[in-house]
């Protein structure tokens, strides 16, 4: 098993990255959030995790552990595979799908593409005790506070905008209305983006 690469950022995509260690080139599946957050990087440490099948050896690599660990979860409930847990994690923070299983929200999961009502409810049912379990690894307190923003963020993305533009939009309005409705939320974030 290959736990983690350290070298020099060689290519990278908001799907992909190339990392070369010792004049070896890795070739990792990305999120979007490490994605965003290799940045302009010139050298890069990896978490990876390998996973096996009959046709393909493929290496998917994360920012941090946070994000490596709610990989491994969702890849451990049935049908959810290593690409759908990629676009999971991709659409949401570790931390907002850790408040959003946490507190069974199966709205924001669903607007997930790939992501029915059934594979929704499967990934709560399976996941809540182990997300809570977690504790340290998993830091739900980034988003456990404010469904109503997780949900009109979930809401911008489906639309899609840019979740970065989308999130600065919200925490914008919040700032000035911090009781405002979902519906609200949106419609004012939709006005400044």
């Amino acid at each position: 098993m290959i736990e983690h690469l350290k070298g020099r950022l060689v290519e990278f995509s908001p799907a992909h990255a190339i990392i070369e260690c010792n004049g070896v080139g890795y070739y990792c599946h990305i999120t979007l959030n490490t994605f965003s957050k290799l940045g302009n990087s010139e050298q890069v440490t990896l978490k990876t995790h390998l996973v096996i099948r009959e046709d393909a050896h493929s290496l998917y690599g994360f920012y941090d552990e946070n994000e490596r660990t709610m990989f491994r979860l969702l890849i451990s409930v049935s049908g959810v595979g290593a690409s759908t847990g990629r676009m999971i994690l991709s659409a949401l923070s570790p931390g907002e799908l850790a408040a959003a299983i946490d507190s069974e929200n199966v709205g924001i999961l669903k607007s997930i593409k790939g992501i029915g009502t059934k594979s929704a409810q499967r990934i709560i049912i399976d996941l809540k005790d182990k997300v809570q379990n977690a504790g340290d690894s998993v830091d739900i307190s980034q988003a456990s506070g404010n469904t109503i923003k997780i949900e009109a963020l979930s809401a911008l993305v489906v639309l899609g905008f840019d979740k970065k533009s989308g999130e600065k939009a919200l925490d914008k309005v919040l700032e000035e209305n911090p009781e405002t409705s979902l519906d609200e939320l949106i419609k004012q974030a939709l006005k400044r983006l």
